[in-house]
């Protein structure tokens, strides 16, 4: 084996690797979001997740930039452990494809008209048209088509160079005994896996496995441990994926390795078995390109039908192995980077994060008024976890939503974008209020404090009033319901009246030494508490409605609708003041 030999060997591998990321770029770039998309909303079911990780992983050319993607959708809390588990199975699948395009440089059509199909005569009209195409057409995706279509024939050029590197090797005594040594199953698994593990593609092993098969050399026997350790060691790149990231990401970054091992070490103990008892003589045959895709092909349907029946136990298992710690629970999730580029995917990421927010701050206040009626350390120490993690929401969704304006955005992309940055502070801002009450609550208890009757009555009904208009606010947030979202104001307008009517009723029963000065103190902070979170309730309603009809000026849509006043306003207005005014 010469030097230049070498030298021809390592250029190949390098055009072969540096093809395959071209043609899986341009191919997502020529899907776009949509692959991604598809991917996250359509695998809810088992049979779906392994179909479209198959699609998808078929598509992009890389089972581990898949699995990758979908760590990334459990780790920012878009998918469910399950989910993740199918679409992996089903990118350990979708990944053989790449063998079957790599045969096309083995087609033998040296004369007649098979010569049309040869692979310098594809490589040649590809390598064409892909630069007609990035060079000379204008339109966008004619120039991704003609990216993909140079990648592939860098591929088909990197494979021909490797081919004839290779193609004496097998006079070599020394490659022959390497080969031979291949063989011993566990050895060969081993290589297979380190191989993979270096090059960081399962795809790329195995073009090379194929390039080096036309030296002659190889046998099935060879070939079947290393193609299984191949399939095992495509999954460090999802395991380094796990650095930094929550308790279901790095779950999520488990199943792969997971999978692999334990499919691979069923089927080959039950193909090595059954050769022990049948001994299968097809062993010594010689395993050229067309050979290794079909053995890959077979091997990793096999490994995906062995499993498939046990999504559940694979998702107790990484749950098991991964414990949660207590206080994981109450941290926010993480905002997946990798998204910023994939702006409908970072939309959707936001919109849940934020969701989750509002939730967490609805359950601060709901939780902080119940200590009114019965105080507990345990509710306390609940309000104050939950505005806490709020505030956690808030300055990483904050900071990720300005990451995200600067991408190019669609229409409805762009007002969720808006309408997340106008509410994020106003969700922060009900539950600072919420912690309030519960410390007003806890001051209550510690001072043994007690309302007058009258005082006890009002503050009921304006509790349950401002209850109210947190569920509707927020409900029509979740929901993206603007017409909800138009009887926030209404109630907001009663609210405000019944707290300075409170203040008011406060002033008079001081004065005749019904209620005395320091529960005084506590009730006014109370209602100007339940004010504020009116307030930013009524915020969220208004940015909702504003943004709806393609315009944004809170505080003159909020004057307008209080001086106008409209039928249907007055119509919402006098319900809750049926419901909620005190004599």
């Amino acid at each position: 084996m010469s030097f230049l030999t070498v030298i021809n060997l390592l250029g190949g591998i390098a055009l072969f690797l540096f093809g395959m990321k071209l043609m899986g770029d341009g191919m997502k770039k020529v899907a776009g979001n949509r692959l991604e998309l598809i991917l996250y909303r359509l695998s809810n079911t088992t049979p779906k997740g392994v179909l479209l990780g198959t699609g998808v992983t078929a598509v992009i050319q890389s089972s581990s930039a898949t699995s990758v993607m979908v760590v990334g959708f459990v780790n920012s809390g878009m998918m469910k452990l399950r989910q993740a588990v199918s679409v992996i199975l089903g990118a350990i699948l979708g990944t053989s494809i790449t063998g079957w395009i790599v045969c096309l440089n083995y087609i033998d059509g040296a004369s007649g008209a098979g010569s049309v199909f040869s692979s310098a005569v594809l490589t040649g009209v590809v390598a064409t048209v892909g630069i007609i195409l990035s060079l000379f057409v204008k339109k966008q995706t004619a120039k991704q088509l003609g990216g993909i279509l140079m990648g592939f024939a860098v591929l088909m050029y990197g494979l021909s160079a490797m081919s004839s590197a290779v193609s004496s090797f097998g006079e070599a005594e020394g490659f022959r005994a390497v080969l031979t040594s291949l063989s011993n199953p566990a050895l060969g698994v081993l290589v297979g896996i380190v191989f993979t593990a270096v090059l960081q593609s399962a795809s790329a092993a195995v073009g090379i496995i194929q390039a080096l098969s036309v030296s002659g050399s190889m046998s099935v026997e060879t070939v079947i441990p290393l193609l299984l350790g191949v399939a095992v060691g495509a999954s460090v790149p999802v395991l380094l994926s796990a650095l930094g990231a929550t308790v279901n990401g790095k779950r999520a970054s488990l199943i792969y390795p997971i999978i692999t091992s334990l499919s691979a070490a069923a089927c080959g103990a039950v193909f090595y078995i059954c050769n022990a008892i049948f001994d299968f003589g097809f062993l010594d045959m010689a395993a050229d390109p067309f050979v290794i895709a079909l053995l890959n092909s077979i091997i990793r349907f096999a490994m995906v039908i062995v499993l498939f029946p046990f999504t559940d136990v694979i998702e107790a298992l990484v749950t098991s192995l991964v414990k949660q710690k207590k206080d994981d629970a109450d941290d926010a999730p993480l905002l997946e980077e990798m998204f910023i580029s994939h702006p409908a995917l970072a939309v959707d990421q936001s919109r849940s994060a934020i969701a989750e927010m509002a939730d967490r701050s609805k359950k601060a206040l709901h939780s902080a008024t119940g200590l009114l009626d019965e105080y507990s350390s345990e509710t306390f120490d609940q309000v104050a976890k939950l505005e806490a993690s709020v505030d956690k929401y808030e300055d990483g969704l904050g900071t990720y939503l300005v990451k995200l304006t600067g991408r190019d955005l669609s229409v409805r992309q762009n007002k969720d974008i808006s309408l997340f940055l106008h509410t994020l502070s106003d969700f922060e801002r009900i539950s600072d209020h919420a912690l309030n009450v519960a410390e007003s609550a806890k001051e209550i208890k510690d001072k043994k404090l007690t309302f007058s009757e009258g005082a006890h009555e009002e503050m009921a009904v304006i509790r349950d009033a401002v209850l109210e208009i947190v569920d509707l606010a927020i409900g029509a947030f979740l929901d993206g319901d603007v017409e909800t979202a138009k009887k926030v104001e209404p109630l907001e307008e009663l609210i405000d009246e019944l707290c300075d009517k409170s203040k008011l009723r406060h002033i008079e029963r001081l004065q005749t030494g019904e209620c005395t000065i320091v529960p005084g103190f506590v009730l006014n902070d109370l209602l100007t508490d339940f004010e504020r979170v009116s307030d930013h309730c009524s915020n969220v309603a208004a940015a909702m409605i504003e943004l709806e009809a393609d315009e944004f000026d809170t505080h003159r849509y909020l004057g307008a609708v209080k001086q106008k006043r409209s039928e249907e306003f007055e119509r919402y207005y006098q319900a809750y003041r049926e419901k909620y005014d005190f004599e």
